[in-house]
């Protein structure tokens, strides 16, 4: 798929998850209506609150929440402060558009809604959208951190704070904005002549599958585990600004967090380890059949890919997590999809990493040429 018919839905697509979240934020005060509580409970109003404030331009919606991070907010430092905490939420709403667009425009030309690979493109999209959310919000943490008039303070732990802020409501923008932009691909790759199918030796997408997922689990198993975590988290020092990376870090490097089963029954412990590896399954199954999909195995097409299916195992893992936490409704029913999102930081990371592993596993084991089309044929003219 050419350039030229990519960026229609990606622009598209762009457009109308930044103005979701732009309207999910302006909602923020509408659950500070009379009459809210008759339609939701008292804890989930309060959890819609915490996850609607990061897209709020109200600063006192940050208050109203909780807040990722404790602290005055912009409202209490003056003009000065509130003026920051604009700036923040613009840099906030255009990063999220550059970001999605950035990441449909490539997906949409490597994996076109065409001979097959339509739900392929949904989910990846899908999986990308949280991905844009969690990216804009780490651009635009400085200037919110500092419109809360303590900018010098505890740097790394409040960067952490608004970074794991963006919540589930990238997870459901992203599944309607991901709806929206294959509907418009479908249309504008009409007319372009059909990109067969990879056909990849199967031993060489085996192998880059399992070499990638190995990267994967290097975060979901070994670094995950209480003692490694609890490793991480104190074990690296540093003064003044750069004190206390250890949140920092948890939020980058760890997909999830177990211990062994003497904690818990034998029984949930086990069951709790199979949602873990479903992930893993998940992940193996993604890389397993991205290579055929892409209609060309360059290396940032496999890296977001990975990145995408990651994100795809990840929430795979959270909705039977969902399912199986008899502890989630006690808060109400909202609360149960609160996990939604989290870790995405730390499968970006594993996930490009994965991705880069998985090509230089593919190239070395005969798969599909990943170098550069030759100079003067357009890249919808290249078979596969």
């Amino acid at each position: 798929m050419t350039y030229r018919r990519a960026v229609i839905p990606a622009l598209a697509g762009g457009l109308l998850i930044t103005l979701l979240l732009w309207w999910a934020g302006a909602s923020t005060h509408a659950l500070q209506l009379r009459g809210t509580t008759s339609v939701f409970d008292p804890q989930s109003v309060s959890e819609l609150e915490r996850w609607l404030a990061p897209w709020s331009y109200d600063s006192t919606a940050e208050l109203m929440s909780g807040g990722p991070v404790g602290g005055s907010t912009a409202t209490g430092g003056g003009t000065q402060y509130a003026d920051l905490y604009s700036t923040a939420m613009q840099i906030r709403f255009v990063a999220v558009f550059v970001l999605f667009l950035a990441g449909a425009l490539l997906l949409v030309r490597r994996i076109p809604p065409t001979r097959g690979r339509t739900p392929a493109t949904l989910l990846a999209l899908w999986a990308w959208a949280p991905v844009a959310g969690t990216l804009a919000v780490t651009v635009s943490a400085p200037w919110l951190i500092a419109s809360r008039g303590h900018g010098s303070y505890r740097v790394l732990p409040a960067l952490a704070g608004v970074i794991a802020s963006s919540g589930p409501v990238t997870v459901f923008a992203g599944l309607l904005t991901a709806a929206v932009t294959v509907l418009v691909a479908c249309v504008t790759v009409k007319g372009e002549d059909p990109l067969p199918r990879h056909s990849v030796p199967p031993r060489a997408a085996r192998l880059s599958a399992s070499v990638g997922t190995v990267v994967v689990a290097l975060s979901l198993v070994v670094l995950s585990y209480q003692s490694v975590a609890a490793w991480i988290q104190s074990s690296f020092g540093g003064g003044g600004m750069l004190s206390e990376p250890g949140d920092l870090l948890r939020q980058w490097l760890l997909l999830g967090g177990w211990t062994g089963p003497a904690s818990t029954g034998l029984g949930d412990w086990l069951l709790y380890r199979a949602v873990d590896v479903l992930m893993l399954a998940v992940v193996w199954w993604a890389l397993r059949l991205l290579p055929g999909l892409l209609t060309r195995a360059t290396v940032p097409a496999m890296a977001v890919g990975a990145v995408c299916a990651t994100v795809l195992g990840l929430l795979a893992s959270q909705v039977l997590h969902m399912a199986i936490d008899e502890t989630a409704g006690v808060y109400g029913p909202v609360y149960r999809f609160s996990a939604l999102g989290i870790g995405v930081p730390a499968a970006l990371t594993f996930g490009i990493a994965a991705g880069l592993a998985a090509v230089v596993t593919l190239r070395l084991a005969g798969g599909p040429d990943t170098g550069e089309v030759p100079a003067g044929r357009d890249t919808a003219d290249v078979p596969g």
